[in-house]
């Protein structure tokens, strides 16, 4: 039975009442003097604490799905392939189906089958949610995820276009499940994409970590596990030789909650050429070592240089500002990093600009995220491009003129190339439509001058 299966944990919660039940009639037979009484009753208490502590564990894993097979729980993590330097021979128009030797790999369920509301009709109505491994070329990482693909990417207008990429991150020790069950990313995607909110955009949900149950922070550790490299270097070059993603960092962002959105920041910041927008729900900002993560940064001063360049207040302070654009959420009361948020904000300058939603009251939890999953992917929408017909056609057969013979008029001996388009186009449920303005979304004016906003449920 798998881990978050319902029969394991009605079989558990059975067994606890059973244990106790059996206490309770065999205690007064134990009740004699002698090591063979004592020892009955400590083995009916041990089995008794044991079974309710296992049906109690069992129902918070099934409520937060912090691990989602066995293999998660005990940290035994997927190997890359041998031949992981001949992958992603696809080429853009693969499908997962047909990469089983690619960077993007199909993978069973991981749990999609449980949640409800995403598509599971047409394609090129509903879209499609494909359950995936992503195998770094660099971080030799595999790490689970899955990939929402808007309507447009199945119809025939947008064949040639390529689409935008949000990448979300979970929280730590969640996955990726929930982000699809209690963040309903791909629900609110979908709902803000029908009512012309969003345009059509490629959303990669992942976690932080690339070595469970090690907190890796998205930090490339020194004799570690390379999770920066994964995000940066590997995550988008298996995205970019799978889908019809786009190829210029004004089609990628990245946002989370909690961990993830810690990461989100991280990533923006220091690597502002690969995602030049981010968006953190409730995220430090700062990285440290704790006893989740281990040592992150190695020993001597280069240790300590390293960890203050994981300080995005240090960072503002001391180093060249990125041209990014960042939106952070919090609340006033109920959560623990409103204090480090408005000092983040008054720290941004130019060219950076920072955007904000605040809550009056909220929490560290789902419910809260919830209410701001909307406004965030609107905002992150705004911040990317949509390129328009950037996939070449192919090119025509070259014709050689007949020996002695001219070229007709208009005509040339060179096949001229196709054109690609030009410009911008955002989309909304069909071709050529624009998404309307969405009716509730956080600004910000300019360097971290913003007004506080609450995410409407």
């Amino acid at each position: 039975m798998g881990l978050t299966s319902r029969s394991l944990l009605y079989t558990v919660v059975f067994a606890a009442v059973l244990c106790v039940g059996l206490t309770v009639w065999v205690w007064p037979r134990l009740a004699g003097r002698g090591v063979l009484p004592v020892l009955g009753r400590l083995g009916s208490i041990l089995m008794t604490q044991l079974a309710i502590v296992a049906a109690l564990m069992l129902a918070v894993n099934s409520w937060g799905e912090f691990y989602g097979t066995w293999n998660q729980l005990l940290g035994r993590v997927d190997k890359a392939p041998v031949n992981v330097n001949e992958m992603g021979k696809g080429g853009p128009y693969a499908t997962v189906g047909s990469s089983k030797d690619g960077l993007v790999q199909p993978a069973g369920p991981q749990g999609l089958d449980k949640v409800g509301g995403i598509p599971r009709g047409a394609a090129d109505k509903e879209g499609k949610v494909q359950s995936v491994r992503i195998v770094g070329q660099r971080s030799r990482a595999v790490n689970p995820a899955f990939v929402y693909l808007p309507p447009q990417y199945f119809q025939k207008q947008y064949e040639r276009h390529r689409f935008p990429v949000m990448v979300v991150i979970s929280g730590y020790p969640g996955g990726i499940m929930n982000l699809a069950q209690h963040l309903q990313v791909p629900q609110t995607a979908g709902k803000l994409l029908s009512e012309n909110k969003m345009q059509p955009t490629v959303i990669v949900m992942v976690r932080p970590t690339i070595a469970p149950p090690r907190d890796t922070e998205c930090v490339d550790v020194p004799d570690g596990p390379q999770a920066e490299t994964f995000f940066t270097k590997d995550l988008p070059d298996a995205l970019k030789s799978t889908y019809r993603v786009g190829a210029d960092p004004s089609a990628w962002g990245v946002l989370g909650y909690s961990s993830g959105g810690t990461c989100a920041l991280q990533l923006a910041m220091r690597q502002p050429d690969v995602y030049p927008a981010a968006a953190a729900l409730s995220g430090d900002y700062k990285v440290g070592n704790d006893l989740t993560t281990g040592n992150l940064f190695g020993s001597g001063e280069a240790a300590k240089q390293k960890q203050r360049e994981h300080d995005l207040v240090w960072r503002l302070q001391h180093m060249p500002v990125p041209r990014v654009s960042v939106l952070v959420t919090s609340s006033k009361k109920g959560e623990k990093n409103y204090g480090e948020t408005e000092k983040f904000l008054k720290a941004v300058k130019e060219p950076m600009t920072a955007s904000s939603i605040i809550l009056p009251e909220g929490s560290h939890h789902f419910t809260t995220w919830r209410r701001e999953i909307g406004p965030v992917l609107e905002w992150m929408s705004q911040q990317l491009t949509f390129p328009q017909d950037t996939a070449d056609k192919p090119k025509p057969p070259e014709k050689k003129p007949q020996e002695g013979k001219k070229p007709e008029p208009g005509t040339s001996e060179e096949p001229r190339p196709e054109s690609a388009g030009g410009g911008e186009e955002k989309a909304g449920g069909s071709a050529g439509d624009e998404p309307g303005e969405p009716s509730a979304r956080p600004e910000g004016k300019g360097t971290g001058d913003r007004p506080d906003e609450e995410a409407q449920e």
